[in-house]
């Protein structure tokens, strides 16, 4: 399946290994627990490293860890997939299956360490930067009968595999069909650090978006974005060299964070993760949601989350088409009023001429109102989305709904808006306005620092009775100003290197609309007609919205059994 390197590579890999891409061994350190079973089978699996400098053994602390709490946990050796070749990710995944062939058999036998003791329905896999996307690949080929680029390759793996953790991956290396890399109906977690060295941007949220949920079962995906984690810390033989044997010399490594640190963040989201997913224990969901939940548990760094389960119902993601005034279901209204920018376009990485592969919508606003005295200040600029009858019945929204959004703000601030264009001013002061004689202009002001104050703002939900709830959105965490990161030591590579000096990684923010009956009683969310968010308490900004929608799970979410 992989792409052949060079023959003069391919002559010095086979003498190096002993043999050749005909022939791959099945190599891997296993740790387990005590006792009679059955247990979860976890796989992980590194990415691309020099090849003599084996990956495998810098998950231990991960393997330690995880048996020790009831899972069997395999770092799966793919050195020999290493080095100079390229397109080799669908070998990766596919490698990752014929692990599972091997297990499957062993735990099958009369006889063995493992006979019986591996809980072959309850399965992950774990993959760090080219392994990141080989889950993916393998989670794509567990589910078909042929290799997607050549029909007379045969596959029968259909294992329970219910769970994937991609470690910054890229995507996009191997493609089926030359298509990115679906997913559908598994749990999904993607993690990435800001400091990353060698993949540079958050290429996992690309993944992320594809993964869709439409077989009524519970299932949820998470992307967790950490503040100057790097990309090989998460492996303790990589450690920080992101960028080859010079990375002391071309990467600012005094930014990050202590591996230990980072490492700690990887045990404690991938545990838990791995405790909804395989165990069923759905008291680990409210963290994914809200990682301020664990705030003790965690590293003292920045931190921004996705997350999306399979009750989540879109409203709007702004990918249906051109008409910036309808949402992604009929009868889905948009409406803008007093904003200085809206549009929609697809969300950008910080890699050049790169994106996640999703749209988002532009809101711009600044609630000033150009004249001299710049206290003035008109309407709070808001943006609005309407909920039609037949919609919510067919969606049965209740007192249980969470309004689900997902936001970030950009470095960018509108200027003043019109007076002529505000409503809220009188005709005698538009009248007094054009009396007026013009007076001499100022000179041009000096820049000014950009405001680094997280955005506030309010949303708001109204039903068809006309009842109005209220609550700020900063109750569920802040909107944070964009965090500059600087990946390289030399001063303006960083500017060359890449399009922006941040990445734009939207916050998902969920609020039951419960909430929003504890602040006006006579709201009935059975009713719900309106969404909308004002920016009333930050007096100007820009934010990026998306992913807009509500979400009803049922009560026994994740209790269910699959």
């Amino acid at each position: 399946l992989a792409s052949a390197p060079t023959p003069a590579l391919g002559k010095e890999r086979r003498s190096y290994w002993g043999f050749a891409f005909d022939k791959l061994p099945r190599n891997g350190r296993v740790w387990y627990p005590d006792g009679n079973g059955p247990f979860p089978l976890v796989l992980v699996v590194h990415g691309n490293h020099n090849m003599k400098d084996f990956s495998d053994p810098g998950y231990e602390y991960l393997g330690r860890h995880l048996a020790s709490r009831g899972y069997i946990v395999v770092s799966v050796d793919q050195n020999f997939l290493n080095g100079n070749i390229r397109a080799e990710n669908d070998a990766r995944g596919w490698m990752l299956l014929q692990h599972l062939v091997l297990w499957r058999g062993w735990n099958d036998s009369t006889a063995g360490p493992f006979s019986r003791k591996v809980a072959m329905d309850r399965i992950a896999l774990i993959g760090h930067s080219r392994g990141g996307e080989a889950v993916a690949v393998a989670g794509a080929f567990n589910r078909l009968k042929h290799y997607p680029d050549d029909a007379n390759v045969t596959f029968d793996f259909n294992f329970g595999i219910r769970s994937l953790i991609a470690i910054a991956p890229i995507d996009g290396q191997y493609e089926p069909t030359s298509r990115p890399t679906p997913l559908v109906n598994l749990n999904y977690l993607v993690i990435h650090g800001s400091h990353d060295g060698d993949v540079s941007a958050f290429s996992g949220l690309r993944q992320y978006q594809r993964v869709k949920f439409t077989d009524g079962r519970p299932w949820f995906k998470a992307a967790i974005w950490m503040y100057r984690a790097n990309h090989g810390q998460w492996n303790t033989v990589w450690g920080n060299g992101d960028n080859g044997r010079q990375s002391a010399r071309w990467l600012d490594l005094d930014q990050l964070i202590p591996p230990a640190a980072q490492r700690r963040m990887a045990l404690v989201y991938f545990t838990s993760f791995l405790e909804a997913t395989l165990r069923d224990r759905h008291e680990y969901l409210p963290l994914f949601r809200d990682h301020r939940l664990i705030g003790g548990w965690l590293p003292k760094t920045l931190y921004a989350t996705r997350f999306q389960e399979s009750g989540f119902r879109t409203l709007a993601d702004f990918t249906e088409d051109v008409d910036l005034t309808t949402g992604s279901v009929p009868g889905v209204r948009l409406e803008g009023d007093s904003l200085s920018t809206w549009r929609e376009n697809v969300i950008p990485l910080r890699w050049r001429n790169a994106n996640v592969g999703h749209q988002g919508v532009w809101l711009g606003w600044n609630n000033r109102i150009a004249a001299d005295d710049t206290t003035r200040r008109g309407r709070p600029a808001s943006y609005s989305i309407s909920v039609p009858d037949s919609l919510r019945t067919a969606w049965r929204v209740n007192g249980q709904t969470t309004l689900v959004l997902s936001l970030a703000a950009t470095d960018q601030t509108p200027g003043p808006r019109s007076a002529a264009k505000d409503s809220t001013r009188s005709d005698s002061t538009k009248a007094d306005s054009a009396k007026a004689k013009p007076k001499p202009r100022k000179p041009a002001p000096k820049p000014t620092a950009k405001d680094s104050l997280p955005i506030e703002l309010t949303v708001e939900v109204v039903d068809a009775g006309g009842h109005t709830a209220r609550i700020p959105l900063d109750r569920y965490g802040p909107l944070r100003r964009p965090t500059q990161v600087t990946v390289y030591r030399r001063k303006g590579r960083d500017k060359r290197n890449f399009a922006a000096l941040y990445e734009l990684v939207l916050q998902t923010y969920t609020i039951p609309l419960a909430d929003l009956v504890a602040t006006e009683p006579r709201f009935d969310p059975a009713r719900l007609a309106a969404v909308r968010l004002v920016f009333d308490r930050t007096i100007a900004g820009t934010v990026v919205l998306s992913d807009l929608g509500l979400s009803t799970p049922d009560p026994a979410f994740f209790a269910a059994r699959f």
